[in-house]
């Protein structure tokens, strides 16, 4: 893949986008790339029209850049190009955070949390509270049952920072209220047929309420 650097006037925005990009995602996209650089390209077409990474070209105007590393395709038909521009939003989202790793990733950064796309205050609450409970397991069969309840509350409140802080940022990718999405009713009995319900994405818990 050949990249090379054009300047930003000569790049040209798609009348349609299938990308929301909150203020929000544009300010930690500033902080990351103010942290490492472009580290990926903006992919555009034969006409310099963006098919990938409209949300870096607002934040590298927003910075006062001039210029952008791209990848120019030339030889993509109507129909892929569009194609494109879907998977590229999509396929990100497919993926989930491993929660164990990412604990194991904070606490090894020893209090460095600045990381863009999260807040920093609530990292290190998580961090505090990780190393709180760490403690109170090296002392595992001292405890008595209120302390040991004590360690189960506050790794689900963990969990469920870390659920908040990913349904947040999809709302905010997204720019929308709580999602509603159609699903089936998981409490249908089985050899009974399923019926469609709706179900509404807590965006303070991630907690799925069905109607």
């Amino acid at each position: 893949m050949k990249v090379t650097k054009m300047k930003l006037v000569d790049l040209v925005k798609p009348k349609r986008n299938v990308r929301i990009h909150t203020e929000q995602q544009i300010n930690e996209f500033c902080r990351s790339v103010e942290m490492f650089g472009q580290i990926r390209p903006i992919v555009i077409d034969e006409n310099n029209v963006i098919l990938a990474g409209s949300g870096l070209y607002d934040t590298l105007l927003a910075m006062g850049k001039d210029t952008a590393d791209v990848f120019q395709y030339n030889n993509l038909t109507e129909n892929q190009k569009k194609k494109l521009m879907i998977a590229d939003n999509k396929i990100f989202n497919l993926g989930i955070e491993n929660l164990e790793t990412l604990n194991i990733f904070l606490e090894e950064l020893q209090g460095d949390l600045d990381i863009p796309g999260f807040d920093q205050e609530i990292l290190q609450q998580m961090v505090s509270e990780a190393e709180d409970v760490t403690q109170k397991l090296s002392e595992y069969g001292t405890l008595n049952e209120d302390e040991i309840q004590s360690i189960r509350e506050t790794s689900e409140k963990r969990q469920q920072q870390m659920q908040r802080l990913e349904t947040e940022r999809e709302v905010q990718h997204l720019g929308q209220t709580p999602t509603e999405q159609i699903h089936q009713d998981p409490t249908a009995k089985d050899g009974e047929p399923n019926e469609n319900k709706k179900v509404v994405i807590c965006p303070n818990c991630g907690e799925k309420i069905w109607l």
